[in-house]
């Protein structure tokens, strides 16, 4: 019955986590006293067929260290729950989440319940121009020897480090310094087949795409889209800065689904206005495709006769021709020659499907049987319902939803703030993504909370069930700006209302609407004053150490909610109460939390009577982790219910762990 510091940051190093997944993952390559043999693991990639290179590229600066042991490192706060908030008709059933606090503590506590579970990140972080108000906040507090033994580094480094992180430093170094531990957690919180949008502009989008390398593998970069954020704007020194840029990461990129975009309104318009008059595709309508082009590769199998209506035969220009003046006769091309997009087998699968037309025209670049310009071009018809279904591959400039757009959707909504991006915007990229009906959407640089409106919105579209989770601090909003004098004191405080003004203005234009537009808050708390003063000894009774009573049912409200999610369970889902003999304990799935003080053995016999699912009086209660507080359980009460527990265990063969958690 080993006890559990949840903050307990003093066994973390820049490599523990990285260290404890290759013992998990590849055990043997570590001796008895637990040294790493890398021999055996260039023998496991070299047995695999793949390559081991000899060439690295690297980022390093100022602070790198420093940043691994924050990625590294246990939550140094509590979660809190917004209960009249969260206990409004419109938000009590939401699956959505809005959360206040420094994200990098917000995504440490994510970990548990999250891990692989966001299909898409979106995120728009500082960019450090220098104006953007970006500077380098740490309430850690190392000495320069400490932190020089945590991140492996000589002393002279770290007492520089130190200096810029308790200096609001808006460096590079600072800023990525800042960004690595986040971006580092937002990966381990991808889904496989998962996706990362960062908004950037040119100041650190370079350091950034070769930071993001380092985290997600140079492999697994999809693309970086220019975006044109205004047109026009005020003369600079040489140019105008126009554009600015969004990275792109898979965390799989083998298992990400190929970006598609659906098919515009102008594209029908303009393309596909031809409607079938006659099969089983009757009133249909498609575009044409010409069966060659100029601009195809000579390939194997695609230079052959085509018979043509009258008789006559075609074939792409060039000076190779099949020995024979036969339909489906084949000749192997050279450069010079043309080709048709297809084999003859999937031309005439077309053709018996009635989707090949024979256009006359005195201008064909085919030739016929006689090497003269033939008189037909052959085309294809392309469904436009089918190529919905498809949807088309992306282009990597975005010229829409310049930020003009967001000012005029944030005035309606009447919220005045600046610098937001376009819902529009999250909205496409949601869609290139394909993701499914219930994925899960983070932002954690949440601002307005554009990417709230931009999901709740898809949802609406394309009747879907997409949830969103928003991390915001509560950064105050300039005393001199618009926002604070309507009364929004800081950032969050402006998320929090749009995304209610959004949701109001979806259910005012669509009274029948019935899907999630509300939305759960949450909140990091520092741990209490105290409570982990001296714990690190573990010596004589707790109980001594700190007094359990002393917290109110609020703050062992905290504990449960920070608990719950490390043990992961997601934050929207809540704990069911379970009387254990006039003893109150908490359950989710197969956790039992025990919070308070006075748990008798009258509780413990109530709990193995509960437990026995053969005999018990609760046939649904299936318990195999018990969480004690082990500040409201003294040495005497852990001994009985471990020894309880066990004895248990050795009747009925079921594993139950007992946890003392501090």
């Amino acid at each position: 019955m080993k006890p559990e510091i949840l903050a307990d940051n003093s066994e973390v190093t820049i490599n523990s986590q990285q260290v404890e997944t290759l013992k998990k993952h590849f055990p043997q390559c570590f001796d008895k006293d637990g040294n790493f043999i890398a021999e055996k693991l260039n023998e496991i990639v070299a047995d695999s067929g793949t390559a081991l290179s000899k060439e690295s590229y690297g980022l390093n600066w100022l602070g790198k260290s420093y940043a691994r042991l924050l990625a590294n490192e246990n939550p140094l706060t509590l979660l809190a729950e917004d209960k009249t908030h969260n206990q409004k008709p419109e938000n009590k059933d939401s699956q959505n989440l809005l959360i206040k606090g420094d994200n990098l503590e917000v995504l440490k506590h994510l970990k548990g319940a999250y891990s692989e579970s966001i299909k898409m990140i979106y995120i728009d972080p500082p960019y450090n121009t220098g104006s953007d108000g970006f500077v380098y906040q740490d309430d850690r507090k190392f000495t320069p020897e400490q932190l020089a033994e945590l991140a492996g580094i000589e002393t002279e480094e770290a007492k520089r480090i130190l200096e810029f992180t308790q200096s609001k430093a808006n460096s590079h170094s600072a800023w990525l310094t800042f960004m690595y531990p986040r971006l580092y957690i937002a990966r381990e919180l991808l889904k496989d087949d998962g996706v990362i949008f960062i908004s950037i502009d040119e100041n650190e989008a370079s350091q950034l795409k070769i930071l993001c390398d380092e985290i997600f593998g140079e492999s697994n970069f999809i693309t970086t889209f220019s975006r044109v954020m205004k047109s026009g704007g005020a003369k600079a020194k040489f140019v105008t800065p126009n554009v600015e840029f969004i990275h792109v990461y898979a965390k799989n990129i083998e298992r990400a689904k190929h970006f598609r975009t659906s098919i515009s309104e102008d594209q029908i318009r303009n393309y596909y206005n031809k409607v079938e008059t006659s099969g089983p595709r009757t009133g249909e309508k498609y575009g044409e495709e010409r069966l060659f082009l100029s601009s195809l590769t000579p390939r194997p199998n695609q230079r052959y006769w085509i018979e043509c209506p009258d008789g006559s035969f075609a074939i792409p220009p060039g000076k190779n021709f099949p020995m024979e003046v036969v339909e489906s006769q084949k000749v192997l091309p050279t450069s010079e020659d043309g080709c048709w997009r297809w084999t003859y087998e999937t031309y005439k699968e077309a053709f018996l499907e009635k989707r090949i037309l024979f256009k006359e025209t005195d201008t064909s670049p085919l030739l016929n049987e006689k090497r003269e310009r033939s008189k037909y071009n052959i085309y294809f018809k392309l469904w436009l319902k089918d190529q919905q279904e498809k949807g088309k591959t992306p282009g990597n400039l975005i010229t829409k939803w310049e930020n003009r757009h967001s000012s005029a959707e944030l005035k309606d909504l009447g919220i005045p703030f600046e610098f937001a991006k376009p819902s529009m915007l999250i909205k496409y990229l949601i869609e290139i993504a394909r993701v499914s009906s219930n994925d899960m959407i983070l932002d954690f640089f949440s601002g307005s909370a554009t990417t709230a409106q931009a999901v709740m919105q898809f949802n609406f579209d394309e009747s879907s069930n997409l949830k969103f989770i928003l991390i915001q601090i509560p950064e105050p909003t300039s005393p001199q700006s618009e926002a604070r004098k309507v009364g929004y004191k800081t950032i969050f405080d402006i998320s929090k209302s749009r995304i209610k003004k959004a949701a109001e203005k979806i259910r005012a234009e669509n009274r029948d609407y019935n899907g999630d537009l509300g939305f759960k808050i949450f909140e990091t708390l520092p741990i209490f004053e105290g409570y982990l003063d001296n714990i690190e000894t573990l010596q004589g009774d707790i109980q001594d150490l700190f007094d359990g009573a002393t917290l109110s049912d609020e703050q062992l409200e905290h504990l449960l909610t920070t608990w719950k999610v490390y043990d992961g369970t997601p934050l929207t889902q809540p704990l069911v109460e379970t009387d254990l003999a006039g003893y109150t304990a908490f359950r989710h799935d197969k956790v039992l939390y025990l919070m308070h003080q006075g748990f008798k053995t009258e509780s413990l016999k109530e709990f193995l009577s509960k437990l026995d699912t053969t005999t018990g009086t609760d046939k649904d209660f299936d318990v195999e982790k018990i969480v004690l507080f082990g500040y409201n359980f003294n040495s005497k009460n852990q001994l009985e219910i471990n020894e309880a527990v066990r004895q248990y265990q050795n009747r009925k063969e079921k594993n139950v762990s007992v946890v003392v958690r501090y």
